[in-house]
């Protein structure tokens, strides 16, 4: 009956309940099939028509959460995204961080010469022969996206860097690319022209290998606005340090002390915190 019955996205768009879709969410933050199981009994019978997927993404998160808070900090990992904020700042340093993991060299907020004008880039990332300009969209409302006004704009600066950076000493042949790095989602429109113009596109769940949250996944680099432990206001403590992933405060507990956190509390952040790190989510 719950497969015939219609539930309301973000976007205010319709679409059939799939109690997969509810299981796979729940597997990638590792879940057991137990747990899976209990969970969409829950939500099942909580269900009615037209009931929003924000909704339906709350109850499946307390009732994980009751079970588990590393498991449901997991869970939230597209909202803490979202909580990556009010400024952008905080999701260029994680995007820096995600590229590190996968071998790059990074720069976050540089100013640059491009052949006709200076630019300020959010993120420059090098790896052998490969030099990238990095754009980072961040967005704390699901529902935006990333229309095609964005790839046009991003690729008329890059075509200005690249001019300058293939003038340079050694740079005739590197590759140079364009990226675009939105925690939200790209329009059909943004993806189609991105990709023929050769920009690369990473978004929530673009491309389908090697989407932002299948980094995520593979690199266990969490957000530290994940954890269930601290509160909003401690969370912005930590962003306004520059502190973006769980692993740092696995490295170094003195954070926790820097903003006040009573010992108590310390353990049971740092025991959250270590459960997420000491893993990496299996999406499949």
């Amino acid at each position: 009956m719950s497969n015939n019955l219609f539930i309301t996205k973000a976007s205010g768009d319709t679409v059939p309940f799939s109690a997969e879709k509810l299981r796979q969410s729940l597997r990638r933050a590792g879940a057991e099939k137990k747990v899976i199981d209990r969970i969409q009994k829950e939500i099942e019978l909580k269900l009615y028509p037209g009931i929003s997927t924000k909704e339906i993404y709350r109850q499946a998160f307390s009732s994980l959460r009751k079970a588990s808070t590393h498991l449901a900090a997991k869970y939230k990992l597209k909202k803490a995204l979202q909580e990556l904020g009010p400024t952008g700042f905080p999701f260029e340093k994680y995007v820096s961080e995600i590229l590190k993991y996968d071998g790059y060299k990074t720069k976050v907020g540089q100013i640059v010469q491009g052949h006709c004008v200076e630019h300020e880039l959010d993120v420059i990332a090098t790896k052998e022969d490969q030099h990238v300009m990095v754009e980072c969209k961040f967005h704390s409302d699901q529902v935006r996206k990333c229309d095609v006004k964005i790839p046009l704009y991003i690729h008329s600066r890059f075509l200005d860097v690249e001019k300058a950076w293939e003038q340079r000493p050694g740079h005739g042949h590197r590759f140079h690319q364009g990226w675009v790095v939105t925690n939200t989602r790209f329009t059909t429109d943004a993806i189609q022209y991105g990709t023929c113009v050769g920009l690369n596109l990473v978004s929530w769940d673009f491309p389908k290998k090697g989407s932002l949250r299948e980094r995520i996944d593979g690199s266990g680099l969490h957000p530290i606005t994940c954890l269930t432990t601290l509160t909003k206001k401690e969370k912005q403590m930590l962003l306004d340090k520059g502190i973006v992933l769980c692993r740092e405060l696995c490295q170094n507990e003195q954070l926790l002390k820097e903003i006040d956190i009573q010992p108590a509390r310390q353990k049971k952040v740092m025991e959250e915190a270590a459960l997420i790190c000491e893993t990496k989510i299996h999406s499949k």
